[in-house]
């Protein structure tokens, strides 16, 4: 690989104009600047990322940790970092935990390592891996959760207001005559999951009926068994309408009905939570609680280069989103 030296060379001037007219060409004569570009291109000079890394002591890269790629919410977020971080020059390295916290506890040993930027994390467990986070900025690695809140208010977080979602779900079924409503989620240690079933449960009144369908994770399969729950279910104990703890529950919840021959909204209406894309694309539209998930991201990432480029002066805060309400066929 050819070397700055070597460019400089063949271009007949210093090392330092070199590297002044890859990253600071104002500073250099336009004929100059023609005369070095000649050179790097005819050599094939690319610099060295890495080095200039090593040299100035940070990364220009920024880790992600994701708690579940397989869903469609989090890639709409990484949209938002994404945006973010390339108008900084800033790289993105992504990560996906799974929901599995040994792997999330590896994921930020390897960032404790390779020193990024800063990194952002939707943790597992909201407290569980408060130490390994608060190491990691004790090393001068800023962390900011999305989808998250901070316990004790350590730090920065952005998230929406699961517990709002809720009650407007709840609202929403409420004012459509259902007095019989299904809340279909899982596992309850996920917060998202237990605000939005809180928010719910608190609208109902005393004489209304919450059935609550514990699944093992959010998916479309996970849906499908909710959906079997409800459609074999007498009809008389059979909820009118179930609430979803996300889109892919939802789906999984329509897909039961349809091979049941079941009617939605007619037999069973079906609310959904973020709004993802294949919600409104659904055979029936789905209704659905939608968060604000690029801004959410981007907000995330904007909030770390605060604080990765101000360490001394930065203050942290905790920004809530307002989720809104999205009606569709599926619940008319």
């Amino acid at each position: 690989m050819s070397s700055i030296k070597e460019v400089a060379r063949l271009a007949g001037v210093s090392v330092g104009t070199v590297s002044n007219v890859l990253n600071r060409p104002d500073m250099v004569a336009p004929d100059t600047r023609l005369r070095v570009r000649a050179a790097i291109a005819r050599l094939g000079y690319v610099r060295n990322g890495s080095a200039r890394q090593l040299r100035a002591g940070h990364s220009r890269t920024i880790g992600v940790v994701a708690l579940d790629l397989a869903n469609p919410f989090f890639i709409d977020v990484l949209r938002g970092v994404e945006t973010a971080a390339q108008r900084a020059g800033l790289t993105v390295m992504v990560f996906n935990s799974n929901k599995d916290a040994d792997r999330e506890a590896g994921l930020l040993e390897t960032f404790e390592e390779q020193r990024p930027l800063g990194v952002l994390i939707t943790p597992v467990n909201d407290s569980a891996e408060e130490e390994r986070l608060s190491r990691l900025v004790s090393r001068g690695i800023p962390v900011v959760r999305f989808d998250s809140s901070a316990p004790h208010s350590h730090g920065c977080a952005v998230a929406v207001d699961d517990v709002l979602g809720g009650r407007m779900a709840g609202r929403h079924l409420r004012e459509r005559g259902h007095r019989h409503i299904a809340f279909a989620g899982g596992p309850f240690t996920v917060r998202q999951v237990r605000e939005r079933h809180e928010g719910l449960s608190a609208v109902l009144p005393p004489d209304d009926r919450l059935t609550v369908i514990p699944l093992p994770d959010l998916t479309i399969a996970t849906g499908r068994l909710a959906g079997e729950e409800i459609a074999t279910r007498p009809p008389s104990e059979r909820p009118t309408a179930v609430f979803c703890a996300n889109d892919l529950v939802a789906i999984g919840v329509l897909q039961e009905m349809t091979q049941r021959g079941l009617r939605v909204p007619g037999d069973l209406a079906i609310l959904g939570y973020d709004d993802i894309d294949f919600a409104a694309a659904a055979a029936v539209p789905l209704s659905s609680i939608r968060q604000p998930r690029e801004q959410l991201g981007h907000t995330a990432a904007l909030m770390l280069l605060e604080e990765a480029g101000r360490p001394d002066g930065h203050e942290h805060r905790q920004v809530i989103f307002q989720p809104d309400l999205v009606a569709r066929a599926s619940t008319r």
